[in-house]
C-alpha cells in the first residue's frame, strides 16, 4: 500500500483462461481470513469438502476472476487497526482496484460482494468512486452501524459485541485455542492451523511477523462499551458515524455503481438495513431482496417451511446481477420488478416495484381490557394492565440476533412461544374468519406509565393456531430514552412512510418522568406473513431480552400500559385481508 503496508491477497483465475482473454473482476474484503490453513493431516479433506472452494470454482467458471483481501491488520496482512472499515482501509479496497484492473487478464471492471462485514467493506469501497467498480452486491450487512448493529432501537446489543469482540480478537491474533474457546469448540478447531500465509511463506514466517503488528488492534468490546450515544467519541475520536455506510450516502450515489441489497426476517436488525440501502442510495439498478433466512443464508427459520435448510441460489443470484453489470448480459433481470420478496405461511415469492408493496393500509389493532387485540377504538375512557418488567424473559438463545455471530453453527429458530410469553404481557386476537397477510413494518404506539427514569420494551408479533401453538412473526424493540423525539431535523437517510426515526444522540435522550403518562412509538422488523383463517394475532411485550441484550435500568421497573380514552395503546398492522 502507499504507506508501505503489505496485504495478504488470494488470486484465482479460470483454467482456461487465455493469454488475450480479458474478464471481470469479483473482489471481496474480509477481517474473517482470506483463507484458512489447515493441519497437514486434515488438509486433503478439508480441501474436498470446503464450501468456499465451491463457490471460488464457480466464479472462475462463470468467466470472473476472484481476489480476496486480508484487510490490514487481519489475517496474514500487515498493519494495525484502530476502527473498523477506516479510511485508511477503504483506500486499501482502491488500491487494490487499480492493481486489478493493471493487470493483463483484467477488462477493467470490478464488482464487489459479500456478507456482514463483507458486504459493509463492498459499500466503503463506493464511497471512493472508483470508475472501476460498476456493481455492488452487499449481503446481510447493516447501513447505520449504531442504529443496525451496536443499539438497534438503542438497546445495546451486548451479547453480539462481546462474542464479536472475542471471535475477532482470536482470529486478529491467530490464536486457534482462543478461536476454539470462542466459537467453534474444541474438536471443531482442532484441525485449523490459522490464516493462510502468501505464497513464499510456507514456515509463516511473514505471517507470523503480520499478527505480531496486530497486538496494536484497537479492543473492539472496551471502545463499544464506551461509546453510549451515537454522537459519542472514543478516547481516539472516532464515532460510530466515520465508518457506516449512511454517512457517506452522497458518496455513494455519486459512485454510479449499481447496488443490491439482500437480507432477511431473521437477521438481527439487517432486514430494516437493507431496505433503508434500497430507499436511499439512488443507483443504476437499485434492487431489493428479502428472504426467510438467518444472517448469512444458509438456514432457513420461517416455522412454516418443509426444511430448514435454504434452498435459494443465493450466489447464483450474484452471478446473474454482475452477469448484467459487468458483463452487460441481456439475462432477463433488467425485465424484473426491482423487489423481491418472500411471504411466510403462504410460502410464495412475490415482487414489487418498491418497499413496502402497496395495497397494504395500516390497519389498527387495539388493546383491549382481558388481554384482547381488538379491530375497534376501546369504548372505556380509562383502563391500564400493569406489569412488573422480568429481567429473565428472553427471545431464545436461537433467535435473529444469535443468527448475527453464529460461529458455532446454532440452529436459529422461534419453538413455540407459549412458555416464553408467559413471562411477558400478552394481547390477542380473535380467531380471524379469513386470512390476512401482513407485508412491510408493523408499528407499536404504547402509553406507559414507568416507576423508572428508562427502559426498554421489546414487542413481539406472534400467529397463534387453533391448537394454541405461538410461532414467531418478527419483533421491535426501543430503549424509552431513545423514544422518537420531535424534532424538524430530517432524518440522514430515507425510511419506509409511518417508520419512526430515532437519532440516538445525547442531545435527543429523553429520560422518562415515573408516573407520567409517556408516548413510546416504534416499528417492528420489515415481515411478509399470511395468517390463515382461524389464527389469532398476539402482540406479546418484554420490558428484557436476558439473552442478547444489556439490562435497562438494573432494577426491574414496574409499568402501567394504558389502553383507553385519548390513550389507547394500539399496534398499526400494514395488513390486507384475502
Amino acid at each position: 500500500m502507499r504507506d508501505g503496508v503489505r496485504l495478504a491477497v488470494d488470486l484465482h483465475l479460470p483454467r482456461d483462461l487465455g493469454a488475450g482473454d480479458r474478464i471481470p473482476t469479483i473482489l471481496c474484503q474480509t477481517r474473517y481470513h482470506r483463507r484458512t490453513r489447515y493441519r497437514p493431516l486434515f488438509a486433503a479433506l478439508f480441501a474436498l469438502t470446503d464450501p468456499f472452494r465451491a463457490a471460488r470454482g464457480r466464479i472462475m467458471r462463470h468467466g470472473y476472476a476472484f481476489v480476496t483481501v486480508d484487510v490490514r491488520g487481519s489475517g496474514a496482512s500487515f498493519g494495525a487497526r484502530r476502527m473498523e472499515w477506516s479510511p485508511e482501509e477503504v483506500a486499501d479496497g482502491a488500491e487494490v482496484v487499480d492493481w486489478i484492473v493493471r493487470q493483463p487478464w483484467s477488462d477493467g471492471t470490478v464488482g464487489v460482494t459479500g456478507i456482514s462485514y463483507v458486504g459493509t467493506a463492498a459499500e466503503m469501497l463506493l464511497t471512493v468512486r472508483h470508475p472501476a467498480v460498476k456493481a455492488a452486491h452487499i449481503r446481510y450487512a447493516p447501513f447505520d452501524i449504531c442504529a443496525d448493529i451496536a443499539n438497534p432501537g438503542g438497546v445495546r446489543n451486548r451479547r453480539f459485541l462481546e462474542i464479536w469482540s472475542a471471535l475477532n480478537r482470536a482470529l486478529d491474533g491467530n490464536q486457534v485455542s482462543a478461536l476454539a474457546r470462542t466459537a467453534l469448540g474444541r474438536l471443531a478447531a482442532l484441525p485449523i492451523e490459522g490464516a493462510a500465509p502468501v505464497d513464499g511463506d510456507e514456515d509463516g514466517r511473514e505471517r507470523a511477523a503480520a499478527v505480531a503488528g496486530h497486538a496494536e488492534n484497537y479492543d473492539i468490546i472496551e471502545t463499544a462499551l464506551g461509546i453510549a450515544f451515537r454522537d459519542d467519541r472514543t478516547a481516539a475520536g472516532v464515532q460510530y458515524d466515520a465508518f457506516s455506510p449512511h454517512a457517506f450516502l452522497p458518496e455513494l450515489e455519486a459512485s454510479g455503481a449499481a447496488v443490491y441489497s439482500v437480507s432477511s426476517y431473521f437477521d438481527g436488525a439487517n432486514g430494516l438495513a437493507a431496505v433503508k440501502r434500497f430507499l436511499s442510495v439512488r443507483s443504476p439498478d437499485n434492487r431489493l431482496l428479502l428472504g426467510p433466512w438467518d444472517h448469512g443464508g444458509t438456514q432457513n427459520p420461517n416455522p412454516f417451511a418443509p426444511s430448514r435448510r435454504s434452498g435459494f441460489d443465493q450466489f447464483g443470484e450474484v452471478l446473474r446481477y454482475f452477469d448484467r453489470h459487468l458483463k452487460g448480459l441481456a439475462n432477463g433481470i433488467e425485465r424484473e420488478p426491482p423487489v423481491h420478496y418472500f411471504t411466510m405461511g403462504e410460502e410464495a415469492w412475490k415482487s414489487a416495484e418498491t418497499w413496502p408493496p402497496p395495497g397494504f393500509p395500516p390497519t389498527p389493532l387495539y388493546l383491549e381490557g382481558g388481554h384482547r387485540l381488538s379491530w375497534t377504538p376501546p369504548a372505556a375512557e380509562t383502563g391500564w394492565d400493569r406489569y412488573r418488567v422480568d429481567p429473565a424473559a428472553s427471545s431464545g438463545p436461537t433467535s435473529r440476533w444469535v443468527s448475527l455471530a453464529n460461529v458455532g453453527g446454532t440452529r436459529v429458530g422461534y419453538p413455540d412461544r407459549r412458555a416464553r410469553d408467559r413471562r411477558l404481557l400478552v394481547y390477542q386476537s380473535a380467531p380471524l374468519d379469513r386470512a390476512a397477510e401482513v407485508t412491510g413494518h408493523p408499528i407499536l404506539t404504547l402509553f406507559l406509565r414507568s416507576s423508572a427514569e428508562d427502559g426498554q420494551v421489546f414487542a413481539y408479533l406472534e400467529d397463534v393456531s387453533p391448537g394454541g401453538e405461538v410461532r414467531y412473526v418478527t419483533e421491535g424493540l426501543c430503549r424509552a430514552l431513545h423514544r422518537p423525539a420531535p424534532t424538524d431535523e430530517p432524518p440522514p437517510y430515507r425510511l419506509p412512510q409511518g417508520v419512526p426515526y430515532r437519532s440516538l444522540t445525547r442531545a435527543h435522550a429523553r429520560p422518562l418522568v415515573p408516573g407520567e403518562i409517556t408516548e413510546i412509538t416504534f416499528d417492528l422488523m420489515p415481515v411478509s406473513h399470511l395468517f390463515a383463517a382461524g389464527h389469532a394475532i398476539r402482540l406479546a411485550v418484554a420490558g428484557a431480552d436476558r439473552d442478547n441484550f444489556e439490562p435497562v435500568p438494573d432494577e426491574p421497573p414496574e409499568i402501567e400500559v394504558l389502553r383507553a380514552g385519548a390513550h389507547a395503546s394500539r399496534l398499526v398492522l400494514p395488513l390486507r385481508m384475502r
